[in-house]
């Protein structure tokens, strides 16, 4: 990545098969990332955990823009946007962390990922990104896959599962609008660095005040798991990870990689039987087949696009 910036349209350019290799690299992060929030709880209550680890993922991006040379603070006039976009990513763990509280672990995690809709409606009218019927039914098709890999719809469903389901859905929400707003303010020009710095930075006040509000306490110190597991989170996924999807979204389609995300929890779902013992059910490979078919819709090139590409490799 570049620490200058340059001209990037807001519809962003089509996914590139090196785009789609890392994309698919940090859902596989995130799938096991929820593995490590679930083994950490038993130690750090949510709204700490999630404090501690924006704390340690922002001394990392402290470090790698200082490695690269990218000016932080200087003025570029992004701070309305940054703060904008810092409220909105510290409150969207407050609702999520709630949320996980009211509902069920494998509900929440299918609602969360309404997010693409979200995405490809505010990018429809936002950024000018238009998805033809058929990526629209990839869409469908990718979220009733990860529905029958979680096992939704569940019986004995009370107000208090659905208004967590709520929840999930206005996190889900939240996300995509941060999404949005780097694609559409002075953030796309932005180092991914300091749109991510902004984010982090002031989600941690943010949670820090939700863990007092909550009254979490820690009765003992973390053992060395879960200890390295929060490292993990910090310094790989918050530091790492979520720099590189910025970097990602800066430069391509938002409605098509946030299609992508449909994998993490078939990603999450592996994880959770190799780890934790989750039991697999032949559902799953349904499942895992109606996500990637989904994603081949949300991807497909458009016909006369397909011929024009032909055409211009045509000999002359």
């Amino acid at each position: 990545m570049s620490a200058e910036s340059s001209p990037i349209s807001p519809g962003g350019r089509p996914l590139t098969v090196g785009a789609i290799a890392l994309v698919l690299m940090l859902c596989l992060t995130w799938g096991f990332n929820q593995i490590a929030i679930k083994l950490v709880l038993r130690e750090i209550p949510p709204y700490t955990q999630a404090a501690l680890r924006s704390a340690g993922g922002m001394l990392m991006i402290l470090t790698i823009a200082w490695f690269r040379g990218v000016k932080l603070f200087e003025r570029d006039g992004t701070l309305k946007a940054g703060l904008f976009i810092g409220t909105i990513f510290g409150v969207e763990f407050l609702v999520i962390f709630h949320g996980l509280e009211l509902t069920t672990a494998s509900r929440a995690v299918v609602f969360l990922y309404t997010m693409p809709f979200f995405v490809a409606f505010g990018a429809y009218q936002l950024l000018g990104e238009r998805l033809r019927p058929v990526q629209w039914a990839g869409l469908a098709v990718s979220f009733a896959g990860v529905a029958v890999a979680i096992g939704v719809p569940q019986p004995n469903v009370t107000a208090s599962v659905l208004f967590g389901d709520l929840l999930m859905i206005l996190g889900a929400a939240m996300w995509a609008a941060t999404t949005l707003v780097v694609k559409r303010t002075r953030l796309i020009h932005a180092s991914p660095e300091k749109a991510l710095g902004y984010q982090v930075g002031l989600s941690i006040p943010i949670l820090s005040i939700g863990a007092l509000v909550a009254g979490e306490r820690m009765p003992t110190v973390p053992g060395a798991l879960s200890i390295s597991l929060l490292s993990f989170q910090a310094l790989w996924v918050v530091g790492l990870t979520f720099l590189l999807w910025f970097s990602l979204i800066r430069t391509y389609s938002a409605s098509k990689l946030a299609a992508f995300t449909f994998i993490t929890p078939l990603f999450g779902v592996v994880g959770g039987y190799l780890i934790l013992g989750d039991q697999l059910t032949p559902a799953f490979g349904l499942a895992a087949l109606l996500v990637i078919a989904g994603l081949v819709l949300v991807n497909r090139p458009a016909h006369s696009a397909v011929l024009a590409t032909t055409a211009d490799r045509a000999p002359g």
